[in-house]
This record gives C-alpha cells, structure tokens and sequence, in this order.
C-alpha cells in the first residue's frame, strides 16, 4: 500500500521574520514552478514583528561594517562577522526600499519603517512571498522531521526529474492532526528554543543545543531610593555588576517594578547566563554621571551655588530633581544643607552616592512582549555561509532557534533576516 504524501520542493518552518526571509529568497533563487511551503503552528504569522519597537517595527541597525555590528551579539559576535558580509545592514537596506519599504534613520542608529507602523514590514513580507509563490498554511505544528535517503539514478518524486547518481536526503515531516509532508529541503526557522517544539525538532535529527535562558529583560528592585519614581529616565548612566565583569552605559528608566531602558537591556543581553545561573539575584553599582569630575563639579557649586539649598534644584540636566532630593537623602545629607556649608567629607559621602549607588535585583521581568531567547543550535554544527546542518545535508537553521542574539536596537531582526536570507539561497541550488 503507498502512502500519501503532500510532496514538496522545500518546506519552511516558522512563519516569523526569519522564516518568511528564507522562503522568500528559496522562491526568488529556484527554479520556475518550485514548491515552496511555509508552515506556522500558530494562527498568525510575524507576530513579532508586529509588536516589535512598540509596534514600530525596528528593521534593523545604521551599523554598516560587518565586524562592527557583529560586535553587538553577545552569543554570535564572532560568527555573524562572515553572513553579514554575503548579507549584512546595507543588503537589508536595500532589499526593502527595492519592495517599496522607505526606511528612517533615528538618532541613536535604530532603523525603522517611515510610516512607524510594523505592518508595512508584514504587508510587504507577506505580498512578496505570494508574488513569489510561497504557500502558506497556519495552525499547522511540525510533530516530527525525518530525514530518508532517496536512492541515486531514480526519477525524483518531488520534482520528475533524474534524482542523478547521488543519493539526496528526503525529509518527511508530521503535522499535528495526521498530515504528513515530504520535501528535499528544510528550513528550521522557528523562533527561540524556549518553545517545546524549537528545541525538539533540532534535538531529534541530533544536534546539540546550549540550554535556553531569557535575554533582553528588565530588573526587578525594591528599594526605597526608587520608590515613588517611576517614569523618571536618566541618560546617561553606567551600570557594573558586582563580582562579575559585566557593565553598561546608556539611558536607565525607573518603572514601577525596578528599572529598564537600553542601559539595563543590554546588561541583561551580555548577562544573560550568568544572571541565570544566580537566579537573577545579584547586586548592581550605578553612576549616575558617568565621565563627570565630580569633586571639580561640587567645588563649582559650593562657589556659584553656595547660599542655595542642595535640594533646591538638581545642579545637572540629566537627573531629575525628585531623584537628586532622593539621591542627597541616601547620602545622609539634610536637604536645607546649603551647598557653601558643606563639609569635605560630606563632598565625598556624596560623589560617593552619585557614582556607586548599590541596588539588589531579586529578579526579572520580560521587557514588553520583545522577548529574545539566549540559547539554541549551536553555531559549530552549522555551515555558517548557508546555514545548513553539518550533520544532515538538506537541512538548514536560521533565526533565533539558533544560539545567536542581540542587545536591543534591531539586531535581533537583523540576524533574522541575515540567516535567513542566507538558508533561502543556499536551499534553491538544485531545486
């Protein structure tokens, strides 16, 4: 008795940004009439794209120089140098201002759609993929990958045509609810190995992965110097971690459960393991004026301030008053304390709180719905100029299933569209 089959040229798994990249450029790379099919296990496809930078959509990265961004992955920093030369910023660039996408530029290097809208970014994704031929189905959960071997001098099922003396590995695929797929190639693009089937599939056709820990996350403090001071941002701001090599400078915000802002995520990015590994309970030293000459700063003001309240007014741009009258309190000074009275060892007491304030976070929380996993495939079982498996030819990785992740800043979006670019290509070679 045969088995039926639904019988494809290459398949797609993930219907986010890496996925639609890498089916897209199958499409557009292989031969006319090839079957591409794209298969997601939710309901909706780029779902991360949508709520991404606030439902902005931050593309990418004004980083052109391949080792220059890839300086900013803490897991990948060394392996992206390669993709993003074949495929890096510029190329990203281009590839959607040539599908009708204008990008902005904004101050701090992140890249966005002109129209601050992410669903420019999915209506152009999913309009090229159509145009391109992709097939798509949703609800569809992969169960299982298996690779067969087709025997060499045979007709190919999948294509009609001379399979050659080579044998070619065939993949069959289940699909939750009994559907059964065969293709000659794989796309494994399905998002951080923190979901059960990401970290499955590539377990199962034997690859080894480094364990999946949270990264891009906030740091949950409770501590009485924020209290009251959610909202407030200071820019910039160093961070340290105690007893660990681990810093940062950028803007903080205090929120209600502890703080935020690039300075903390990019903490978080770096940390990420080590965080875990001490579950997320560590101590934090923050400069709230990084680069300042503080003791010539506070001579200044004990001469041109000196019969003003040290609480009256915050003497620097950057810190708010409501948290430089909590700072002066921390210090141990009384707030009618006028600057000319004050002592040398009062001076120090005081720099000594600007520049080494302690916080203790006792955990983490996962910063808006951005979540990046830190963790996956690891990278020294992939061919990293097609992103295909070195065990089992046919079969590819690209995205974040993948051990490779960003700070925040649209690096993250940017290693999907590298990898899966890349994967795409390399799949239509003799499709």
């Amino acid at each position: 008795m045969t088995e039926n089959y639904d019988s494809w040229d290459a398949v797609i798994i993930g219907g986010g940004a890496a996925g639609f990249f890498g089916a897209i450029a199958c499409a557009n790379a292989a031969r006319q009439g090839a079957r591409i099919l794209l298969v997601e296990r939710a309901s909706r496809v780029l779902q991360k794209v949508k709520i991404s930078g606030g439902g902005r959509c931050n593309v990418t990265h004004d980083c052109l120089e391949p080792k220059r961004m890839a300086a900013r992955y803490p897991r990948g920093n060394k392996e992206l140098v390669g993709p993003f030369y074949r495929f890096g910023v510029r190329e990203t660039i281009r590839w959607f201002k040539s599908h009708g996408v204008e990008l902005k530029t904004e101050a701090d290097g992140r890249i966005f759609p002109i129209t601050d809208d992410s669903q420019t970014i999915i209506d152009c994704l999913r309009k090229t993929a159509d145009q391109a031929g992709v097939k798509l189905r949703c609800r569809a959960p992969v169960l299982a990958i298996r690779p067969l071997e087709s025997p060499g001098n045979t007709t190919d099922e999948l294509s009609g045509r001379p399979a050659g003396k080579e044998a070619e590995t065939v993949f069959e695929i289940d699909i939750k609810g009994g559907d059964r797929l065969r293709a000659r190639r794989v796309l494994v693009a399905s998002g951080g190995t923190r979901l059960g089937s990401s970290e499955v599939l590539p377990e199962s056709l034997g690859h080894d992965l480094d364990s999946a820990v949270p990264s891009l996350f906030t740091f949950q403090i409770d501590d009485s110097l924020l209290e009251g001071m959610q909202g407030l941002a200071v820019n910039p701001v160093e961070i340290k971690v105690q007893g660990h090599d681990l810093a940062s400078e950028g803007p903080l915000l205090i929120t209600h459960w502890g703080v935020s802002g690039p300075a903390v995520l990019e903490l978080s990015a770096w940390g990420a393991r080590e965080f875990f590994e001490v579950d997320y309970d560590f101590e934090i030293s923050v400069n709230w004026l990084p680069g300042v000459d503080l003791e010539a700063q506070v001579h200044q003001l004990r001469h041109h301030w000196g019969g003003r309240q040290i609480t009256s007014r915050s003497p620097v741009e950057s810190i708010p008053r409501r948290l430089w009258q909590r700072l002066v309190e921390a210090a141990g000074i009384p707030g009618d304390r006028r600057w000319a009275e004050f002592s040398k060892a009062q001076s120090r007491t005081l720099i000594d709180q600007l520049t080494d304030t302690r916080l203790s976070v006792t955990g983490q929380s996962t910063y808006k719905d951005e979540f990046v996993t830190c963790g996956g495939v690891r990278t020294d079982q992939l061919d990293l100029r097609t992103m295909e498996s070195r065990q089992i030819s046919g079969l590819y990785f690209a995205g974040e299933v993948i051990n490779i992740d960003g700070i925040t800043g649209g690096f993250n979006f940017q290693n999907a569209w590298t990898t899966g670019f890349l994967a795409g290509q390399a799949m239509a070679e003799g499709l």
